[in-house]
């Protein structure tokens, strides 16, 4: 194994670790009608009118992914852990949504070229040993003229904890990034038409938010 699938490896233990509780929290679950209906919001404004082929990055317990569902659109999960799949599966059941969940490493999709209209990913470049390769991947399968929709931070983690007291200096974007210095990486990665807004509703987040959220988008150049 090379010291990035080492890295990798326990990027993905730490998260099958946190599957089983990791929606408690009230900034990563949907707690409630009026959160959901916020999310709901934030992400129809950003996504276009449905059904848009959607692969959702680092899907997690599939929030983002039964969201977009809910709004109509045809939705792809995709993460690393396979705990956190099966909780999103659940999910998807318990609410009759038809969401494809699939195992699959952010930096390379084994997704086909210009295989959806739009990527999104939520809080998951923090986690990725090389960032520029995750996003290069994610034009790939979004195709020219395509989107990718990022909710994103700046949070400056105080301590590492549990497996990213390891890694956490193999990871190049472990404390988020304010949001014009993220812009200014995506352009570098190619994306056009690069622009972000502030998420600091208390409603999204379930409290006051901690951190710097947003919502950062860029189109796929033709």
């Amino acid at each position: 194994m090379t010291e990035r699938d080492d890295v990798k490896k326990l990027v993905e233990r730490h998260w099958n670790n946190r599957a089983e509780t990791f929606d408690d929290e009230v900034h990563h679950g949907i707690h409630g009608e009026d959160q959901r209906e916020r999310w709901l919001s934030v992400l129809g404004e950003r996504t276009g009118e449905p059904p848009q082929r959607v692969l959702d990055v680092g899907c997690g317990t599939g929030v983002v992914s039964l969201l977009l569902a809910g709004l109509g659109h045809d939705v792809t999960g995709v993460d690393v852990a396979p705990a956190m799949l099966e909780q999103a599966r659940e999910k998807a059941r318990r609410a009759g949504l038809s969401v494809a969940f699939q195992r699959g490493d952010a930096e390379g999709l084994g997704v086909q070229d210009d295989a959806v209209d739009l990527a999104t990913a939520r809080h998951l470049l923090w986690t990725l040993p090389d960032p520029e390769a995750a996003v290069e991947e994610w034009q790939r399968v979004v195709g020219p003229g395509g989107r990718l929709l990022l909710i994103e931070g700046y949070w400056d983690h105080p301590e590492p904890r549990d497996e990213y007291e390891a890694i956490h200096g193999d990871l190049p974007l472990y404390h988020g990034r304010p949001p014009g210095e993220l812009r200014e990486f995506l352009r570098e990665a190619g994306l056009r038409d690069v622009e972000y807004e502030p998420l600091d509703d208390p409603v999204l987040w379930g409290r006051e938010p901690r951190h710097d959220y947003y919502a950062i988008a860029g189109t796929v150049p033709r």
